[in-house]
């Protein structure tokens, strides 16, 4: 028995795209798209000034700057070839501006191709983390939302940030576990230019935040030194504003034990919420499941297997877009084999 996921099995893939369950991507092109001479004589043959407007018509994030970032040609040298203006060498400009715009091509006939994810879906773990981040912002108080990965907390964070205003997410990396990159981090949310000196960029950033009713979300928090945690609760304490702490379960562990605690008595004693994510649980698992428009029992039965594994509802997202994408490379609805293909494919056992 099958069942046909409507948003991403809607997708057709080319043949020879997919070979099919259990045998993985073939990554095999169309050769008209991938192959293309690109020697100085079949360039010339082009009208590159054209495809490039083209290009830019159809695509209006396509700016000069923007081509010229992504084919490697300065902006300079980009421009004065648009005017036909270029001194220089134009053959070797051109191979390089044919080879990206060939390639821009592919990328773009491939993206139509593969399957796409549904959007953000409000799981039970999701509203909770809602509940969490809009008191935090009401309140003017502090949020720990912690947990394991693939649990859609970061998900979430951009779904409130789109829906409520004066919302700033920074997102931390080991890069930033110090107070002063941590607080770049922070001056780069908010749009502040930076600072010489720690202490004039707090200034900077309590003087935008301060009388917006904002939120400040620092993701990945766990990355964070004891130092640099303080700092986010200087900023909380100086601002009156929200303060949500998102990360795993050190980020909450690490101010209730061990000698480190006491020095962040201050900020564990501010928490207003705490929202604690173990696991996927069934209602998640079921609201994605259901987002994909799967019906058939037994699949579901799998898929909820593989979103109880470490990863949860992510690794049971990336296995639906492999497994459609077996399916719809041929031409067909998926079906529960695809779905244990994939998850093989993945690593899964």
């Amino acid at each position: 028995m099958t069942t046909k996921i409507k948003k991403p099995g809607e997708v057709s893939a080319s043949p020879g795209f997919i070979n099919g369950p259990g045998k993985g991507p073939s990554h095999k092109r169309d050769n008209h798209i991938m192959t293309k001479n690109l020697t100085p004589d079949a360039t010339r043959e082009r009208d590159l000034h054209s495809e490039v407007a083209a290009l830019q018509t159809a695509d209006a994030t396509l700016t000069q700057a923007e081509i010229a970032r992504q084919s490697g040609i300065s902006g300079t040298r980009l421009n004065q070839w648009l005017k036909g203006r270029y001194p220089g060498d134009n053959t070797s400009l051109e191979t390089d501006l044919a080879r990206w715009v060939d390639a821009y091509q592919a990328r773009q006939l491939e993206s139509r191709a593969l399957p796409q994810a549904p959007g953000w879906v409000p799981t039970p773990s999701a509203e909770r983390v809602l509940a969490a981040l809009g008191y935090a912002q009401l309140a003017g108080d502090v949020a720990v939302v912690y947990g394991g990965a693939g649990l859609g907390k970061t998900s979430t964070i951009g779904q409130y940030q789109m829906q409520s205003p004066n919302v700033w997410v920074a997102t931390m990396s080991p890069c930033t576990a110090g107070a002063v990159p941590a607080l770049e981090e922070v001056a780069e949310a908010l749009g502040i230019e930076l600072c010489n000196g720690a202490a004039r960029m707090q200034r900077a950033i309590i003087k935008r935040m301060r009388g917006t009713m904002g939120l400040l979300i620092v993701d990945e928090a766990q990355h964070l030194s004891v130092a640099a945690l303080d700092a986010m609760r200087a900023l909380h304490d100086a601002t009156g504003l929200g303060l949500a702490l998102v990360g795993n379960e050190s980020v909450y562990a690490r101010m209730t034990g061990g000698n480190r605690a006491a020095y962040l008595d201050r900020l564990f004693s501010r928490i207003g919420k705490r929202v604690r994510l173990v696991r996927s649980t069934k209602g998640d698992i079921d609201a994605l499941i259901d987002a994909w428009n799967v019906s058939v029992k037994e699949c579901r039965k799998s898929l909820h297997e593989i979103a109880s594994k470490p990863g949860g509802l992510r690794g049971m997202t990336k296995v639906l877009r492999l497994a459609s994408m077996f399916a719809a490379g041929a031409d067909r609805p998926l079906n529960c084999d695809d779905i244990r293909a994939a998850w093989r494919d993945l690593g899964g056992e």
